[in-house]
């Protein structure tokens, strides 16, 4: 046991790796914070911060009761039940609105952020860094390629208010052209006054920049009384 009096080159290695540990959890945190998502940038501090103190108990907190007989110490004991406990953090940042599930990448980066602490409390000094480093690519730099693909698999709703066969699918592909085979849905129903119909075409695959165009191709096919573009 070590005494207030001194700091000995244990405790100073020791509060180094708290340091480090705070400064890899504050990286991780950054990009939370970037996003104005919680658990933000203290959150991840404290994680890696208590991970890595949690993980210097386990591996030398009980060093002065080795030799005494029948005593068998198990320093991944507590380890183990951190990466188990953290999932406590975890399932507080998911949310479930509607048919959205947020949150889970938040949960997942705390999740990482422990791995983190108990690996610097371990002294795998290069080990953390490394994996800090890549998860950062992942959070920040994948977070584009993920946006695209998700992209591919949205579809967007237009309706529309037309006279009476002036919206046809044959109108549809002239005015739309290549855009024509984006559509996975074409819905026509008798509308509110005589003569006149509503139509709802769903279109899959779709960038942001394209709706504009759709929506002006749309307005400008003959009999097309009124376009209403999604949200």
């Amino acid at each position: 046991m070590h005494g207030f009096g001194t700091l000995s080159s244990f405790d100073g290695q020791m509060v180094v790796r708290l340091l480090v540990a705070a400064v890899l959890g504050s990286v991780i945190g950054a990009d939370r914070e970037r996003l104005s998502w919680a658990p933000g940038l203290r959150t991840h501090m404290l994680v890696c911060v208590g991970a890595c103190l949690l993980m210097i108990v386990s591996a030398f907190g009980f060093a002065d009761i080795l030799g005494t007989p029948h005593v068998i110490l198990d320093p991944s004991r507590i380890a183990a039940q951190v990466v188990s406990g953290i999932g406590f953090l975890g399932a507080g940042s998911i949310l479930l609105r509607g048919e959205i599930v947020r949150g889970l990448t938040t949960a997942a980066s705390l999740w990482a952020v422990a791995a983190i602490g108990l690996a610097v409390g371990s002294g795998l000094y290069v080990e953390s860094v490394a994996a800090t480093a890549l998860i950062l690519v992942i959070l920040a730099g994948i977070k584009p390629l993920e946006e695209r693909m998700q992209q591919r698999h949205k579809t967007h709703e237009f309706t529309i208010e037309a006279d009476h066969g002036a919206l046809s699918i044959g109108a549809l592909e002239s005015a739309l052209g290549y855009s024509a085979r984006r559509i996975v849905k074409y819905i026509a129903r008798a509308g509110d006054r005589e003569g006149v119909e509503t139509i709802t075409i769903t279109l899959k695959g779709l960038a942001p920049r394209d709706l504009d165009e759709i929506e002006r191709a749309l307005s400008q096919i003959e009999g097309v009384k009124r376009v209403e573009r999604p949200g």
